[in-house]
Parts: structure tokens; C-alpha cells; sequence
């Protein structure tokens, strides 16, 4: 009896520390949010809070809303998908159909996707007023996880523009100088790309725009038994997903890059121009070794550039495709490939941004990895390694390119050594925290009957 009650009381202590737990988390990122809107309304822009408000009534921009729907479609039975995607389907075309009889176009780049947000709002309502207790909760996991990521690409747009406003000189001088170290590989991959035009230039982009959908593929897979089980797994790719996209611009404002298309191009995507460049080289004229300085850049272009975090975006892809059907892991591995492939042959990034990703995504994963395992002593040595080296790369990049460009034949190899020392001990750390597969037991041979 005593054991009893000791532990329903440890079991109410922990759900309480739970719960307290989640309040901060939602208060904080309410405050984090609020911040993201005063910020981006100084500079004229509307926030995230705004732009998601928006979106419940006029056509909103290209998002996951969609996407957001299917993760929160993993907490309901088949029934409930088809009404819910019905449903959002339906909305949309309601709406498409009343704004075109009233004659009010939407704004270029803006398509459907606010039924999806009406559905998702209108299960958490459902959720608190006619389910209770585990169903209750569940409903709204389901719900929460496909707000994030909507509410993700909203506060990455809001700080891509205060980057913008915020960083008016960049680096890239600097990343550029460095990139000698491995022999310019954005300016070989821009020269690929443009001489197999078009087939690869419409490839790489269709992978390189599609990333998201790539990662809700394989979210939905690892989520898939959700329904079944009524809990989710401890670890899966769309927490990945969100840290990197959350971490990542603060980087960005430390360390504001553009990218060799802009600051050495004529630019993209209807920002930058010949006249913000450094000189007009990329692709075909590798930049000059000489003494990097910060220049001033336009008002418009994101400085996402370091590290790429659609480099590490992939890897996550590729990381949490490893146990998955053959499918999966062929497209996990070819989403890697295609998308490191455009973030140069673009002029997107340069080849250390692709280094600096590569750790910080690992370094993240293994992070988010250590909490489930309890933040033992190997996982507390891989994050700080994995962060020690992420912020060496970033500090040689700043401080001593002249030197990085000077000596390739060592310094390329360093970097590259420098990476691949936190790939092997990522491997060997999760290898030694995930059970090693037993094999299924053989029946005993029975003896042929006379």
C-alpha cells in the first residue's frame, strides 16, 4: 500500500512538473512570437501573428498548411482524415469560388490553404469541448504539432525580413576567401548546372523548393502508428525539423551571409543586382584572394546563408530515413544529394556553409537524441563536441580566411576532417544508445516421427 501511494504521488509530481513545464513553453513562445511581430512591424512588414490571422480569411502564402494538416491528421482514425481533408478541400473551394465572384484577386504567390487552417482549428475546439481526459489530450498533440509547423514557416519568413532590415553589411568577403580552402565548389556546380540546362536546373529545383514536403513524407511515416497506440514516439523528425529552423537565424544575425549568386552574381528570386555585387564573377570567374572586408548589401535579401540549414535540413531527412523502408531510405539519401547539389549549383551557398550545416544539423539531433537517453555521458561529450566544432568553423571562417585560401592543401582537408570527425561520432554514439536487433528464435528441430 505504501509503495502504492508513493508512487501515485511521484506519477502527480511529474505530471504537475509536466505541465508547468508546457506553460513556459507555450508562454515563452508566445513572447518569442509577440517580439517577431513588434520587430517586423517597425520595419513596415506585418509579423507572424498577423500574416496567420490572415490567412483564416484571404489566400495565404505558399506554406505547409497542408502539411500541418496531414501531421495532425495522424492522431485520427481513416474516417476522420477523409471528413477532415474533405472538409479543408471544400473550404477552399467555397472561398477560391467567393472571391472570384467578388472579384477579389489574390496577390501573386498566394494559393489555398485556409481550410486547412479552419479544420485545424476547429478539431482543437472540438478537442476541449467533447473529448476529455488521454483522447483530449492526444487531439490537441496532434493539433499543437501541426500549428508548429505552420507557425515555423511564419517566424522564419519574419526572421529572414528582420535579417534583412537588421544586418545591412555582410560577410560573405570573408566565406568566400575561406571557400578557396575546398576550391570554390559553388562556382563548379554553377557551371555544371548551367551547361546541362534545363533538365538539371528543373530538378534540383523542384527538390530544392519541396524540402518541406519531403520531411511531412517521412514525419507522417514515423508518426504512423500514432492512432494506434494513442501516444506519440519520444523522438521523431519534425522536432528536428523545428529546432534547426528555430536556432539557425539567430546564427544567420551573428554571422549575415547572402550567398555567392548575390554577392558575386546578378542575384535571384527578384532580390539582389549587379549593382550590390562585389564584382560580377559567379559562375565563371573564381573570386581573387585578397584581404576580406564587410560590404554593404540591399534591404531585401535574407542573410540565410551560414550555416545552410537547408543542408542540415536534408541531413535530417537523410539521419531519420535510416530505419525506414528501402523506399524511404533511397529517397532520404537522394533528397541529400539533389538538395547539396542545388544549394551550389544555384549559388545559394558557398561549400562551407554546406560544412558548418552538416555539423550544426548533427549536433542538434544528437542534442534532442541525448534527452530521450537521459543526457548520459556520451551524450553530453558529442553536444559539446559537435558545438566546439561548429563554432571553430565559424570562428576560422571570420578570422582567418587569408590563411584558410593561403594553404588549401591543408586547410580543405582540416574542414573536411573537422566534419567528418562529427558525422563518426554521431555514429558511434547513437550506436551505442540504440539496442542491437535480436534475432527471432529458430523452433528446436523435432525428431521425425517413426
Amino acid at each position: 500500500m505504501y509503495s502504492r501511494i508513493g508512487g501515485t504521488a511521484s506519477s502527480d509530481t511529474w505530471r504537475r512538473r509536466r505541465a508547468v513545464l508546457w506553460g513556459t513553453a507555450a508562454v515563452v513562445a508566445l513572447g518569442f512570437l509577440t517580439a517577431l511581430e513588434i520587430a517586423s512591424r517597425r520595419y513596415g512588414e506585418p509579423g507572424p501573428l498577423t500574416t496567420q490571422v490572415n490567412a483564416l480569411v484571404f489566400a495565404p502564402k505558399p506554406g505547409p498548411l497542408y502539411g500541418g494538416l496531414v501531421l495532425m491528421m495522424v492522431v485520427l482514425t481513416w474516417r476522420q482524415r477523409f471528413l477532415a481533408a474533405g472538409a479543408a478541400l471544400g473550404i477552399d473551394a467555397v472561398l477560391l469560388l467567393v472571391r472570384w465572384a467578388a472579384g477579389a484577386e489574390a496577390p501573386d504567390g498566394h494559393s489555398a490553404g485556409t481550410g486547412a487552417l479552419w479544420v485545424m482549428l476547429a478539431t482543437a475546439f472540438i478537442a476541449v469541448t467533447r473529448r476529455t481526459g488521454e483522447e483530449r489530450v492526444l487531439l490537441l498533440k496532434g493539433v499543437g504539432l501541426g500549428l508548429l509547423l505552420v507557425a515555423a514557416r511564419k517566424t522564419g519568413d519574419a526572421w529572414l525580413f528582420i535579417t534583412a532590415k537588421t544586418r545591412p553589411a555582410v560577410l560573405d568577403p570573408y566565406v568566400a576567401t575561406a571557400d578557396h580552402a575546398l576550391g570554390n565548389p559553388s562556382w563548379l556546380a554553377g557551371r555544371i548546372v548551367e551547361a546541362t540546362h534545363p533538365v538539371s536546373t528543373h530538378v534540383l529545383q523542384l527538390v530544392y523548393a519541396q524540402l518541406a514536403v519531403a520531411a511531412v513524407v517521412v514525419a507522417a511515416y514515423q508518426l504512423r502508428h500514432v492512432t494506434a497506440e494513442r501516444r506519440f514516439p519520444s523522438h521523431h523528425l519534425v522536432r528536428t525539423f523545428l529546432l534547426i529552423g528555430l536556432l539557425g537565424p539567430g546564427v544567420y544575425m551573428l554571422f549575415p551571409v547572402v550567398g555567392p549568386v548575390f554577392a558575386y552574381g546578378p542575384g535571384a528570386s527578384g532580390t539582389g543586382g549587379v549593382e550590390w555585387a562585389v564584382a560580377d564573377l559567379w559562375p565563371h570567374t573564381s573570386p581573387q584572394i585578397m584581404a576580406p572586408h564587410p560590404v554593404t548589401y540591399d534591404g531585401i535579401t535574407p542573410r540565410n546563408c551560414m550555416p545552410s540549414l537547408h543542408t542540415a535540413w536534408a541531413v535530417a531527412i537523410f539521419v531519420h530515413t535510416r530505419r525506414a523502408p528501402r523506399l524511404l531510405r533511397y529517397a532520404g539519401t537522394f533528397w541529400l544529394v539533389t538538395t547539396l547539389a542545388a544549394t551550389l549549383g544555384f549559388g545559394y551557398h558557398y561549400g562551407v556553409d554546406l560544412i558548418a550545416g552538416v555539423v550544426f544539423a548533427l549536433t542538434v539531433e544528437a542534442a534532442l537524441r541525448a534527452t530521450r537517453y537521459g543526457w548520459d555521458r556520451r551524450g553530453i561529450q558529442l553536444v559539446a563536441y559537435g558545438t566546439a566544432v561548429f563554432v571553430a568553423l565559424l570562428l576560422s571562417y571570420r578570422y582567418l580566411p587569408m590563411q584558410l585560401a593561403r594553404y588549401p592543401e591543408l586547410s580543405g582537408p582540416l574542414l573536411v576532417l573537422a566534419m567528418v570527425s562529427v558525422v563518426y561520432g554521431y555514429i558511434r554514439t547513437t550506436r551505442q544508445w540504440d539496442p542491437a536487433p535480436t534475432p527471432a528464435p529458430r523452433p528446436e528441430p523435432q525428431p521425425e516421427p517413426a
